[in-house]
Formats: structure tokens, sequence, C-alpha cells
């Protein structure tokens, strides 16, 4: 795939409005993450105000990750009106399978067209109908081929899915391809996995075939991490050196580091 760093020009010369109603935990991480690589984000998560916002953004992150009944209300306005308006949302379905109040509310969400859903493999599963066990927030079991899981779920949402973890998956139903770039410090600090649904939401802002945009934003992101990784003294050290590593970005690095396979 040669458009990543196409899709990551697109990003830095056009600096997309990326509306997010999203996770107390991780909204100014989020915010920032969209900052680096050139976009221009808002946290709006007043009912008032979430069409108007929604309506004049080019993309729109929901992020279940602290949900109540008023934060919900406004994903439904905000999502409503990027549907009007053929605004791509992404939906980052984080804790989904947890509780029943959170499924429950993942349902309602998925009643809207949202261009890409991503979560981690017992997320993505759970929100795909499966019954899972789930920690908290953090990845739990799955019974089943987690490729063919995704390959479905896309096609009957007719979206694409993006499944993070260790590797991870980005399907449109039809093809598959496996991201193989990242760290394991990614998973040392709360919010790498907010910060993953905001950059792809980032992508989808500027470019419209959302297949390219889920892998072009991961592949950025993981890479930006593992050259973080190099110079990290630890947890803290590395947050700091992704958010610097990410405006080095180039084509020189993105070709010569991803690890992109699409699957036969």
């Amino acid at each position: 795939m040669d458009q990543i760093f196409e899709a990551l020009e697109k990003v830095r010369s056009e600096q997309p409005l990326v509306h997010h109603i999203t996770n107390w935990v991780t909204i100014s991480d989020c915010a920032n993450i969209v900052k680096c690589f050139g976009g221009s984000p808002v946290m709006a998560h007043a009912p008032e105000e979430a069409a108007d916002m929604a309506s004049i953004a080019k993309a729109v992150v929901i992020n279940i990750g602290t949900l109540n009944n008023s934060t919900v209300e406004a994903m439904k306005i905000a999502m409503e009106a990027a549907n009007k308006k053929g605004i791509p949302i992404v939906l980052d379905v984080v804790g989904a399978g947890a509780t029943a109040y959170r499924n429950q509310k993942v349902k309602e969400l998925l009643k809207y067209k949202i261009a890409v859903i991503k979560g981690n493999a017992s997320e993505i599963a759970s929100a795909a109908g499966i019954n899972v066990s789930t920690k908290g927030v953090d990845s739990g079991s799955v019974s089943g081929n987690m490729i063919d899981i995704a390959k479905k779920f896309a096609l009957e949402r007719e979206c694409v899915i993006a499944v993070t973890g260790k590797e991870d998956i980005v399907t449109n139903g039809g093809d598959v391809f496996i991201i193989k770039n990242g760290t394991h410090m990614m998973a040392e600090i709360v919010g790498t996995g907010c910060m993953a649904g905001s950059v792809i939401g980032t992508f989808c802002a500027v470019e419209k075939n959302y297949l390219v945009a889920a892998i072009a934003g991961l592949v950025c992101f993981e890479i930006a991490a593992e050259n973080a990784d190099k110079t990290s003294e630890g947890p803290g050290t590395f947050k700091m050196k992704l958010f610097d590593k990410i405006s080095t970005l180039s084509d020189i690095s993105i070709n010569k580091m991803k690890k992109l396979e699409k699957l036969q």
C-alpha cells in the first residue's frame, strides 16, 4: 500500500477539524495526538451543540469509554447530524462486553452509519454480538477466529473494522490487512487505544477510502511509537517522545519501517 504517506501529507496540509465525544480519562491525550498529526481537535460533549459541531467537522470520533446518559444523547445527536452530511464517524467501542448498560448503548449507536468501528479483540467481538470474557477495558478472551469475526462484522455493517492488538486486523469485509508495527510500551500507558481511534478519525477526515485511512493512521501511529521506544526511559518519557516522533514521520521512514501484510 503506497498511500500511507500521501494520507499523512493530506492531514498535515488540510488540518481537518475532528469532533470528539470521547473518554474523559484520555480526552487530553486524544486532543494532543490529533494536533501532533496536523489536525484540529474539538471536544464538545454538550447535547445542545453536538449537531452544530459535528456538522462543521470533517470527521466525528465517538469513544464510549466513560458513558452516561447525557453523553450518549450527545453522541446520537452528533452521529445523526454527521450521517445527514456524509461526514465519516469512527466508533471506538471501549469496554464493550464489560456491562449490560455498555452493551445496550453499543447496540443503539450501531443504528447509525459508521465509517470505522475500532476496538480490541474482545470489544469488537462483543459489538458483533459474540459473548466474550472481558476485564474492564482490557482485551479478554474470544472464542473463534478473529479475522473471520471482523470480516463478517464489516460486511454486516458495511464499514471498516479495525481490531487493535499486538497485531492489528483491518478489513472492509473483503480485503484483510495485518499491521505488525508497534511496541509493548503502548500497553504500559493508559490512552494509546483511545489515541489510535482519534488518529483513525483524523485520517478518515481527509481520505475517503476508509480502509486506507484506518491502515495509514495505525501504521503512522505505531511507527512513531516504535521510534519513541528507542530512546524512552519508561512509560513517562515514552509518552512524551511519542508526541515528538509523530512530527518527524517521513516517506522514507514509513516505507522503511512499515510492517503491513495483505492476506490472500
